[in-house]
């Protein structure tokens, strides 16, 4: 009998993969809230605002993921959220009339859209399901749905403790 220890899991030809990584980047998000340019804190000026904007300093949004919102109660015309997007398409990554879980969402849906699905071609994935940060349920469901077209088998958990999602036929 031999004292060798096998990693069994090492051999087993499993990929993990870890969504963690497709995160958005902490400080990737900003938000750019209009209510700060409502006028008695309920109407928003044409002429005040669009002068407020070229006084805005816009380089605070370079390379975010911003989230336009009002969180004042006031009625904000369709044109004031085009206008800010006139300011912010040039140095913002990305950019949405939303709050920011919906910005969160959407990047971390384009980082998973990222993966590159041929590299798992009948390969043995396992989703990788405890880590340092909650990982949303929308998140493993679009990466199986990307993954599934191509791969062997979809797991979740850990390597020595998987949840079996999907075998090929």
């Amino acid at each position: 009998m031999s004292d060798e220890i096998v990693n069994k899991v090492a051999e087993s030809g499993l990929i993990t993969i870890d969504l963690e990584k497709y995160l958005p980047q902490k400080g990737s998000i900003a938000v750019f809230d209009l209510k700060d340019f409502l006028f008695m804190g309920m109407i928003l000026k044409e002429k005040d605002f669009r002068e407020a904007l070229k006084q805005q300093d816009w380089e605070k949004y370079r390379d975010k993921n911003v989230a336009i919102v009002c969180t004042a109660d006031a009625i904000i015309p369709v044109w004031a959220y085009m206008l800010v997007i006139t300011y912010l398409q040039p140095i913002a990554k990305e950019t949405i009339v939303g709050d920011e879980k919906e910005i969160y969402k959407i990047v971390f849906l384009k980082n998973i859209a990222s993966i590159h699905e041929t590299e798992f071609t009948d390969k043995r994935i396992v989703l990788k399901g405890c880590g340092e940060t909650p990982i949303d349920d929308f998140a493993y469901a679009e990466a199986t749905r990307k993954l599934l077209p191509v791969a062997k088998s979809i797991m979740y958990g850990e390597p020595c403790s998987t949840v079996p999602v999907y075998k090929k036929k």
